[in-house]
């Protein structure tokens, strides 16, 4: 399920389904969702235990700030319809438009693709840039409060522990409170405790599904000219273990990440990096390393082992009150910039599953509904792994297939712009990856070259 298929978000549609609401986690997972529970609830309070500053400061807990971000369509469109006038305020804030057609330098299968036939905007900032617009625009609404420096403790529940009644939370000064909810939504990402939870209350923990691909991640920021607004896209592909991403962000500068698969990892210094981008299978991460000056010497280290999903879907009892979304169900490998999008998704699911029957059964329909998010994500991610037989996991049926297609697809829009437009507008998750089944597209594909 992506943009085109999920109904976009209608204000007034949403009735008035509780007193109060609690977000866990505030990511763009969680601040997204407390958006969408602000129409049906009368007050939403988001709970994160990191300190949340006024300004763009990446926060403690999350690691991968420091890295490059990506807006895709299916986020931006949604976040701009939940904040009407967010992109603007992003780029009053120092973001980059760019367009994706012609400004990103998309490097695969031993060349560049062409450019598109048609303009599509892109919206370029850092993370903690996209979550502090974001931020501050949740705290205009009536209702909504961010609590900053304070933990969720655990789950309140009913004498059965058949519902969740709230949290209790721990402040900076190790106080505790309890904070009563008609509904409570978990956010907080890879760490999430609720699988542990379920299995310590009598619930069936939901089914983990894990491909491990042990990437890791090496970050430096680079001087960029102000009318300089490329961006560089190679991700590792067989047989080069790997890839890079340059994204031009707030403050003049690109971000450059160099990844590697499978124990190829980069090093944690300039001169290791530079050394590093000279053996990828484009000049082009050498070429900007080498002749622009670095804003600092910081060099930004980031593992990811795994995509992980839980099926949640597939549990036969959950809790009532209680729900979960974004990273705390799905998360995928970085390189291919799904989080974001994926959980602005779900937060339209939600908004889409409030509507449709308020609380009542919420979870099952809600994870019913996300699963279809997930699996067009998964499968693009996930079956790209899955091109270096050292990926370990459950493939997904159909990808060895649709791979090879798709590599034939990537080296025919070396030349031609019609197919690099269809397969960025997956990638943005504007539309499904079977879009590029269509027989216009696969006529182009498959013609003899």
């Amino acid at each position: 399920m992506t943009l085109s298929s999920v109904p976009r978000y209608e204000r007034g549609r949403v009735a008035a389904v509780g007193d109060r609401a609690v977000v866990v986690g505030a990511s763009v997972a969680g601040l997204l969702a407390a958006r969408v529970l602000s129409d049906g609830f009368e007050r939403v309070t988001v709970v994160e235990r990191d300190s949340l500053s006024d300004d763009s400061t990446p926060r403690k807990g999350v690691p991968q700030s420091k890295h490059p971000h990506a807006l895709l369509e299916a986020g931006r469109a949604t976040i701009e319809d939940l904040f009407p006038g967010y992109c603007e305020e992003l780029l009053s804030e120092g973001g980059v438009l760019i367009d994706g057609a012609s400004d990103v330098e998309f490097y695969d299968e031993g060349g560049f693709l062409a450019d598109g036939p048609e303009r599509i905007p892109q919206y370029i900032a850092t993370r903690p840039l996209i979550e502090y617009v974001a931020r501050r625009r949740l705290a205009e609404f009536d209702g909504v409060t961010l609590r900053s420096e304070c933990q969720c403790v655990e789950y309140l529940t009913e004498s059965d522990a058949t519902a969740v009644t709230g949290i209790r939370a721990r402040g900076s000064g190790d106080e505790e409170t309890t904070v009563p909810a008609d509904l409570v939504v978990d956010a907080t990402g890879r760490t999430s405790r609720t699988p542990t939870w379920l299995d310590e209350h009598g619930f069936e923990k939901p089914p983990r599904e894990e491909v491990e691909v042990d990437v890791r991640y090496t970050t430096v920021d680079v001087r960029r000219p102000p009318d300089d607004r490329r961006a560089v896209f190679a991700p590792a592909s067989p047989p080069h273990t790997r890839g890079g991403v340059a994204l031009p962000v707030e403050g003049d500068r690109w971000l450059v990440t160099l990844h590697g698969v499978h124990g190829d990892n980069p090093p944690a210094d300039v001169a290791g990096v530079r050394d590093f981008a000279a053996g990828l299978s484009t000049s082009e991460f050498r070429d900007l390393l080498e002749t622009h000056p670095m804003v600092s010497d910081e060099v930004a280290q980031y593992p990811f082992p795994s995509n992980r999903r839980y099926h949640y879907e597939a549990l036969d009892q959950f809790p009532d009150g209680l729900l979960v979304l974004g990273d705390a169900i799905a998360s995928f490998n970085p390189i291919y910039g799904q989080g974001m999008s994926v959980a602005a998704l779900e937060a339209l699911v939600l908004h889409h599953a409030l509507a449709a029957g308020g609380r009542t059964d919420l979870a099952p329909r809600f994870f019913e509904r996300a699963e279809s998010v997930i699996d067009d994500a998964w499968l693009l991610a996930v079956g790209a792994d899955f091109q270096f037989p050292a990926t370990d996991g459950r493939k997904p049926r159909g990808s060895e297939l649709f791979n090879r297609y798709l590599s034939r697809l990537t080296r025919k829009a070396h030349t031609d712009g019609v197919l690099r437009d269809a397969l960025y507008r997956v990638i943005m998750m504007e539309v499904p990856p079977t879009s590029l089944l269509r027989p216009g597209i696969a006529w182009r594909v498959l013609k003899p070259t």
